[in-house]
């Protein structure tokens, strides 16, 4: 008597699911199902769209002086930066003008800027270049700014002193707060400060350092690159920090919606 021994023969569906399951698997264990944009590939994008601000006068020495950080907004010839950045008088007589400056295919340049717009009430500027377009970046939402996000921001840390090469820190959303408080002696209480207490708004501080050549840095998500906040470090730590003889390292952003704001009353946003 012959046994004969009949092996399963699986139909081509079930081998096509089972090819997709092993797939699967081999995606889940590698972790490349969840793959997203690291913080690496977006400061790539980013630096290319940061700029110093400064001035350019022909017979100074240097020519060259830059102490903030700016970024390519809109059509790539807007540049926003602080308001506190931008001199309050130049010297119009040896052709001292507004300026930015960056690093590209290993060559330092300067392109000469006017000055469009300025919010003093949110230490903001417009600029714009005619020479050049730089890649612009994407503004994101400040509404959707939740404490405890982490953000990276990228500018010239100290400005001059390391070149044109621009530097990235990061840090979490440590709390969503008023500009400016009541002082606990109304005699600690500057002119310009009082002004500010009447309309405060809300900014962000974070937990990571910001110098203050960074002053005018965008403020991202680090895997979308979209802009939520401006750094400041001059204007709103001396209206928070002032009591202090040395200011702590907690840095400040502000929100991104004043920068459009700005954009939309000099009709490009």
């Amino acid at each position: 008597m012959s046994t004969h021994l009949t092996l399963y023969q699986p139909s081509n569906k079930t081998l096509g699911l089972l090819s997709f399951i092993l797939s699967l698997i081999a995606l889940l264990e590698s972790g490349s199902l969840y793959a997203e944009p690291s913080l690496a590939d977006t400061v790539a994008k980013i630096k290319p769209s940061i700029v110093a601000i400064g001035t350019y006068m022909p017979k100074r020495n240097p020519r060259s002086v830059f102490m903030a950080t700016g970024f390519a907004v809109g059509d790539g010839s807007l540049i926003i930066t602080n308001a506190h950045a931008i001199p309050e008088t130049l010297d119009i007589e040896h052709l001292e003008k507004i300026a930015i400056f960056y690093h590209k295919d290993n060559v330092d340049k300067v392109i000469i800027a006017t000055e469009l717009a300025v919010d003093k009430d949110h230490d903001l500027a417009l600029l714009k270049i005619n020479d050049e377009r730089l890649p612009a970046l994407t503004l994101g939402s400040a509404a959707s700014v939740r404490e405890g996000q982490l953000y990276a921001f990228t500018g010239f840390p100290i400005g001059m002193v390391l070149g044109l090469y621009p530097v990235t820190h990061r840090g979490i959303i440590s709390t969503i707060t008023p500009n400016i408080i009541p002082m606990i002696n109304s005699t600690q209480i500057k002119q310009a400060q009082f002004k500010r207490l009447q309309n405060p708004y809300a900014v962000f501080q974070l937990d990571a350092t910001a110098y203050p050549g960074n002053s005018g840095s965008p403020l991202y998500h680090p895997e979308s690159g979209q802009v939520i906040g401006v750094i400041n470090k001059v204007f709103v730590q001396a209206s928070k920090e002032n009591i202090l003889a040395k200011p702590s390292g907690i840095s400040y952003a502000i929100p991104i919606n004043y920068v459009e704001n700005l954009l939309k009353v000099r009709g490009y946003y």
